[in-house]
């Protein structure tokens, strides 16, 4: 910001679109709290293909856009983002990633930038087959890993409980530990399952943010004390430096790994065991205790996206700092929700 706040209007900048904003309330007002302190001149619109989005009705600014099915989606989002003006896309999903990290092109044609990693990576993250694959390959601590269906047929074997995903999942949904052969069944009828054992120790889920020359310049690992619906519902920042190491050298190793995204990560600090679990190439649902902790990550990525000067450092931030997340309400009428 300058000295006298005047506002600022860097080469490639314009105004912020945050892709499927559903509930991401928080981090709508970590972006609009960062244009400020920025001193830019940007709006920040929220985008979903629902009024009756909380993030959509709470923004100053909200535009309907429609699904990745729509034949016209490209067509229509690239006319969005050149009619508002839309320097920087935030997606917030992982069914938004493999879209804008295909089509990061057309969008950066019209001066549009995506906080999206490299197709390969998605590939790596978004399915978790891949994503143990690419671990074991690379030589990174991982759990062990079987196709549902190879255990029931007898070509894997495992010591139950074991822990069962959907290996196309995400936010946790279809995700739990199974503790009989039965319960796997029925889970596997339901989709394609992977299994993993259980690892022990602590959950964590440690947010970094990747730079353009791919150097991981912050990772702040947040510690699991209660979960709902998927996302953290508690957490609390420790500055665990085996996790913090392992964390950094995954980021800096996928394959075009850009922007903040988040690395889950199972500690044992009896016995020192990691054991990556989870790569999400996008902000996760408890990134604002990472903000509240002193580390802006989405100030940084608006700095690099327009040219400003980074502010990214890796000593700013709190461990201990505690996050305990409500539900908040947002009244609107019919209309406003579309819903008449």
């Amino acid at each position: 910001m300058t000295d006298d706040n005047t506002l600022l209007h860097p080469s490639g900048s314009g105004n912020i679109m945050l892709s499927a904003s559903g509930r991401r309330v928080a981090l709508l007002r970590a972006l609009e709290q960062a244009t400020r302190s920025l001193g830019l001149d940007a709006l920040v619109i929220a985008t979903d293909i629902t009024r009756t989005s909380p993030a959509f009705q709470v923004a100053g600014q909200s535009q309907l856009v429609p699904p990745y099915s729509d034949p016209n989606c490209l067509e229509i989002l690239l006319q969005v983002c050149d009619e508002q003006d839309i320097g920087l896309i935030i997606p917030t999903i992982d069914p938004d990633l493999p879209f804008f990290s295909k089509h990061r092109e057309q969008f950066e044609a019209i001066g549009t930038r995506i906080n999206v990693s490299s197709e390969d990576t998605i590939r790596v993250a978004n399915d978790k087959w891949n994503t143990h694959r690419w671990l074991t390959e690379h030589g990174f601590p991982t759990v062990r890993q079987a196709a549902a269906e190879d255990i029931l047929s007898g070509h894997a074997s495992c010591d139950y409980p074991v822990f069962a995903k959907p290996r196309r999942g995400a936010a946790s949904i279809g995700a739990g530990v199974v503790q009989t052969e039965e319960h796997l069944r029925v889970l596997a009828a339901l989709d394609e399952y992977i299994v993993q054992s259980l690892a022990k120790g602590r959950e964590y889920t440690v947010d970094v943010f990747v730079d353009a020359e791919g150097r991981c310049r912050c990772a702040v690992p947040r510690m699991r004390i209660e979960t709902r619906g998927g996302e953290v519902s508690k957490g609390i920042t420790r500055k665990c430096q085996p996790v913090i190491d392992l964390a950094t050298r995954i980021a800096e190793s996928l394959p075009g790994a850009r922007g903040v995204m988040n690395i889950q990560i199972m500690y044992d600090d009896s016995t020192d065991d990691l054991n990556v679990i989870e790569i999400n190439p996008r902000f996760g649902g408890g990134y604002p205790l990472t903000e509240a902790a002193g580390a802006p990550m989405i100030r940084w990525v608006i700095e690099e996206s327009f040219g400003l000067p980074s502010s990214a450092r890796s000593d700013t931030w709190r461990e201990n700092v505690v996050m305990l997340r409500y539900d908040e309400a947002v009244f609107v009428s019919a209309e406003a929700a579309g819903m008449e």
